[in-house]
């Protein structure tokens, strides 16, 4: 069977020295690239991670320090491999939860751009634990009978896990499959849209489980006191919070994802108030000119009299003037 692809798709592997994403480095890298009329190329490479390599992680993997006194640093190589992925979906062996957030934290340490936007994501893990419940060495046997040779290296790792690929898409091409709701379909299916919905039920948001999508498609909170909620409502009610996790131990990646919410929360914002400014009405109608045809109304305009002390009772009928009276004028004013 050939993959039936639009473009490349990359199987890809790490070995690290560890598993904490935000600490840990590649000490290896290999890429399977699979083009559409079936053609492979492979990429790999040591990388020097400029720290010492637990002996607990050598034990696993078994690349130790001497092994890469010479090779090259990710900052050196990381450009070579962005190119090689630069036009390609990904597909890897719990990639979703580790290979891509560890790939992605190495690129933005190093300052080296490289979109996950518009790729298609494959998680052969996913496909196999929803579907059989093991891990990648059970899986080659169970799927390929036969074991992996040279396990836990990632040329072996890598080849192993695009065979397992293979060989899930002629087991479980007809079989159906029923999620926690009920619902019944064919999800494994030789079409990378259908196995990237497949692999990616948990909808992640940055990759390594921090922030997620809910069934709305808003991105939620995965962890910690603030899990199940809104990013943009916590950010609401606890704006600190942006910087609690911006100064914290979390991956690059995650960071990255948290700032692009933190600018559109704030783009949104801006635009609300500049709306609520805009619903301020100014009456103008004091101002607007009457049609010819539009009679004026009509004011009587009433007369203001002078203040002059009190007013003599008009109802009281006038008494006649008297000499007391004349004389009573003339001390007053002096005439």
């Amino acid at each position: 069977m050939k993959l039936n692809l639009k473009r490349p798709l990359a199987f890809f592997d790490l070995e690290t020295t560890g598993v904490m994403i935000g600490i840990d480095r590649i000490v290896e890298i290999a890429v399977l690239k699979v083009f559409p009329d079936g053609t492979q190329e492979m990429k790999n490479s040591r990388i020097n991670p400029e720290m010492p390599v637990p002996y607990e992680s050598s034990m696993i993997h078994g690349i130790f320090d001497e092994d890469l006194k010479d090779a090259p640093t990710f900052k050196q190589a990381g450009r070579e491999f962005a190119e090689f992925l630069n036009d390609c979906d990904l597909a890897g062996y719990n990639s979703n939860k580790f290979d891509i957030p560890m790939l992605m934290e190495e690129f933005l340490r190093s300052g080296i751009e490289f979109d996950l936007e518009n790729r298609r994501f494959i998680d052969v893990q996913n496909i196999f634990h929803q579907m059989e419940q093991r891990t990648l060495k059970a899986a080659y046997i169970f799927y390929c009978g036969k074991s992996i040779e040279n396990a836990h290296s990632a040329d072996a790792d890598t080849l192993a896990t695009y065979e397992v690929l293979m060989a899930q898409l002629d087991k479980y091409q007809d079989k159906e499959w029923e999620d926690k709701k009920g619902n019944k379909s064919f999800p494994v299916q030789n079409d990378v849209d259908a196995l990237h919905a497949f692999t990616n039920l948990s909808r992640p948001v940055d990759f390594a489980g921090r922030l997620v999508f809910n069934e709305e498609g808003t991105e939620v909170f995965n962890f910690g006191k603030h899990k199940g909620k809104c990013v943009e409502d916590v950010f609401q009610a606890e704006p600190s919070y942006y910087s609690w996790m911006q100064q914290g131990d979390f991956p690059r990646y995650t960071k990255r994802c948290l700032e692009k919410i933190w600018v559109r929360w704030n783009e949104k914002k801006v635009i609300v108030k500049q709306k609520t400014e805009k619903t301020i009405v100014i009456d103008t109608s004091a101002s607007t000119p009457q049609s010819p045809e539009t009679p004026r109304p009509q004011f009587q305009k009433k007369e203001v009299k002078p203040n002059r002390g009190p007013q003599p009772d008009v109802k009281k009928k006038a008494e006649p003037i008297t000499g007391d009276m004349l004389e009573l004028l003339k001390q007053k004013f002096g005439k």
